[in-house]
């Protein structure tokens, strides 16, 4: 039976881009299905009393300069540093809302993801997300008028309250049949449990 890993995301996360390139390779090796659910990290952080690793200078500058890059040679993946970070992702957070239901997603989560953490882009800046959606093939004024529509607010707004319920206090976080994984550093177990047989 093919499974399912439930990936909550919010992409000015780094290691949401990790987890996200990773679980593209674990879907290659064992034909599992990424459900992506977008939420606001911002808002989980603030629901859940939880605060992002970079407010502690010393843990901040170890995760970026250290951990996250061994990871990245780890899995193989390219990984830079972005001198905008954080980045206010609200918009384009609406954006991976709306692609979803559009069937560009994978081109537009693809596009965002390596902007920032691979080109260093500021995709808080609207010039450079109009280029970068432009550069993936993609219709960006039509993205970016998404972005304003109620329903794709609220979806998004919707995709956070439901995460803090199930008991998400950040992003990325995992759940495979059931089970939460907390962290892209938490991946190996991702792998473990796609190699259980169901019952």
């Amino acid at each position: 039976m093919t499974k399912t890993v439930e990936f909550y995301f919010d992409v000015g996360s780094p290691t949401a881009y990790l987890a996200h390139k990773r679980l593209q390779q674990l879907k290659q090796q064992y034909g599992c299905i990424i459900d992506y659910h977008p939420v606001l990290l911002g808002g989980l952080f603030k629901a859940s009393g939880n605060s992002s690793p970079v407010m502690v200078p010393a843990k901040g500058r170890y995760m970026m300069m250290d951990d996250l890059p061994r990871f990245a040679k780890l899995y193989d993946v390219p990984l830079n540093n972005n001198p905008h970070f954080p980045i206010n992702t609200l918009n384009l957070m609406r954006g991976a809302v709306a692609a979803l239901d559009s069937g560009y997603f994978e081109t537009y989560i693809g596009a965002v993801f390596n902007a920032i953490w691979v080109d260093s882009k500021n995709m808080g800046d609207m010039d450079t997300v109009i280029e970068v959606l432009s550069n993936a093939g993609l219709n960006a004024s039509a993205i970016l008028k998404s972005t304003q529509d109620a329903e794709v607010k609220g979806k998004l707004i919707s995709n956070t309250e439901g995460a803090v319920e199930r008991g998400l206090f950040g992003a990325p976080t995992m759940f495979v049949d059931g089970e939460m994984f907390f962290g892209q550093d938490r991946l190996q177990f991702v792998e473990a449990a796609l190699q259980q047989k169901d019952n």
